[in-house]
């Protein structure tokens, strides 16, 4: 029996086209993806894309945001399974770090943050990225310190701060292939401070 291959929806290809820009931009970098890069990525024409995408510049916005949903709404969803603070802080710790060296999104993200000096709109997804991740981290904080489970050694916002710029730095070490900073290393140099921040020995 012979099957008739299904053409793809224009979102189906829309969203293919997305994943294509962001290994071209891991591939090229930021600054040097060009259209036929995503088009090669896609295995289409240049014609094929800019039907999809007349702007290039939109693609590759859309690339980036979809590289970040990673980082923030993925993790909410999971946290909104858990109930206890303790095991929401540690899940949330461990889920902002590359798995490894080659973690896509965590490249986009590094791609990202070297053009975010030359192009606004990159500088302005990468804030928001960071103010909505404190946000999460002080909402866990200050359940935990409502609940009783958190001493807090100073207010919520600095510490939550401070959680997302260990996440932003021990990243880029794993990217970089630190020879002895792994995902688990930097994981528990994270919780480190956190258990100082919050009194809890976040063990769960």
């Amino acid at each position: 029996m012979v099957r008739v291959a299904q053409r793809k929806s224009r979102g189906d290809r829309r969203i293919d086209l997305i994943e294509a820009a962001r290994r071209a931009i891991i591939r090229h970098g930021v600054d040097g993806v060009q259209l036929s890069h995503v088009a090669e990525e896609a295995g289409l024409t240049s014609g094929a894309v800019l039907y999809h995408y007349p702007d290039l510049s939109e693609l590759l916005v859309e690339a980036q945001h979809a590289g970040m949903e990673r980082f923030y709404e993925q993790r909410l969803r999971q946290l909104a399974t858990l109930t206890d603070p303790a095991e929401k802080l540690v899940v949330t710790v461990r889920s902002g770090l590359p798995t490894g060296p080659l973690d896509p999104d965590v490249r986009l993200l590094n791609e990202l943050g070297g053009a975010a000096g030359r192009n606004r709109v990159y500088g302005v997804l990468l804030t928001s990225l960071y103010d909505r991740q404190v946000s999460m981290y002080q909402a866990i904080l200050d359940t935990g310190a409502a609940l009783g489970v958190f001493r807090l050694s100073t207010d919520s916002v600095t510490i939550a701060r401070n959680l997302v710029a260990l996440e932003d730095a021990y990243g880029y070490r794993i990217t970089a292939r630190h020879p002895v900073i792994g995902p688990e290393e930097a994981a528990e140099l994270i919780l480190s401070y956190a258990r100082t921040a919050t009194g809890n020995d976040l063990t769960r």
